[in-house]
């Protein structure tokens, strides 16, 4: 388990943590009267930007997640677990990869620390990660049944913020906690709150027209799939070489048969891959099928934005967006 993984990182964290404090405590006068929200990912940090909206001052406001490295491979440094410690509100997805968190939230410095764990918040609207015909571990799950093997406690896919009825969801919540935190401006809190639901509703209803009028009613991922929670919100089917949360690369020859044979069978023009990985699979998959002309596309799963794109103007809107247009292309 990724927990157990972290629990080394964690124990030399603690014992370096009130040197850390100390350090942060020579800085912290001039800001003790800001509320402090840190966020793992993007999307979670964009959400909260956007409910704040012309509060943003009296609000020092965290993403962990800033360099490129996705969650999966995500492990906090002793000035992350600092910065948690903390804060007045810490805002993460939960599941296996955030395994390391609660270790860190039953030593917090502050006692009044607020947490929203996504999937958690979510009940029973989380999905268990699921393994469909063609992926690379099916072989795997199909023998572990067969000999009655007894499997591990289910896993939940992580990737909650990939539909924006979600989106929706989790603003609200996060715009209830913020309420609490600064009562003297719940008004323009829940107006923000308001104003970008819309604009999440929208963005939902051009999703849904997009699929309704595709030609196509599938993608193909030769690569990893964290988009089930998007493509179940419009019933879009899919394939592809690899679970959401694998650390796979290689795919079998078996998984490219199936793959290239499922090109064919739809009469698909592109294959899909997520941002950040190599397209040789995708490529392989073609040159496997009929569908010789097929091109690769890149959906951005939205897991690697980095300060950069965060400085420059990326929003979860914009790259929602810049989705959406991949989706009509892949879908014609």
């Amino acid at each position: 388990m990724k927990k157990n993984k972290f629990a080394f990182v964690f124990i030399c964290a603690l014992t370096l943590l009130g040197a850390a404090f100390v350090s942060c405590s020579k800085n912290s006068s001039a800001k003790s009267d800001k509320i402090k929200i840190v966020t793992t990912i993007f999307p979670e940090y964009d959400w909260v930007r956007e409910i704040l909206g012309e509060n943003k001052s009296h609000v020092e406001l965290t993403l962990l997640l800033d360099n490129g490295v996705d969650l999966h491979s995500y492990q906090p440094s002793v000035q992350d677990i600092a910065k948690i410690s903390s804060a007045d509100l810490f805002i993460y997805v939960g599941g296996e990869s955030d395994g390391w968190v609660e270790d860190v939230l039953r030593t917090a410095r502050n006692q009044k620390l607020r947490s929203l764990n996504l999937l958690e918040a979510l009940g029973e609207n989380a999905k268990e990660e699921e393994i469909i015909e063609g992926m690379e571990c099916e072989l795997e799950e199909d023998e572990h049944d067969e000999h009655g093997h007894e499997h591990e406690e289910a896993e939940y896919d992580e990737h909650v913020w990939l539909s924006l009825r979600n989106a929706k969801f989790f603003s609200e919540q996060i715009t209830n906690i913020l309420c609490q935190l600064d009562s003297a401006n719940e008004k323009s809190y829940r107006q923000n709150n308001a104003s970008y639901a819309k604009k999440l509703e929208a963005l939902d209803s051009a999703y849904a027209s997009a699929v309704n009028e595709s030609e196509k009613k599938a993608l193909l991922f030769g690569d990893r799939f964290p988009f089930r929670y998007l493509t179940e919100d419009y019933g879009i089917n899919y394939y592809a070489a690899f679970v959401g949360c694998s650390a796979e690369t290689e795919a079998s020859f078996k998984t490219i048969a199936f793959l290239s044979q499922k090109l064919d069978e739809y009469q698909l023009n592109y294959v899909i891959k997520i941002e950040g990985s190599e397209d040789k699979i995708a490529r392989t998959i073609i040159q496997n099928s009929k569908q010789k002309n097929a091109q690769v596309l890149t959906l951005d799963s939205i897991q690697s934005v980095t300060a950069k794109d965060k400085n420059a103007g990326a929003t979860y809107l914009s790259i929602m967006e810049k989705n959406l247009d991949v989706i009509k292309t892949a879908l014609k």
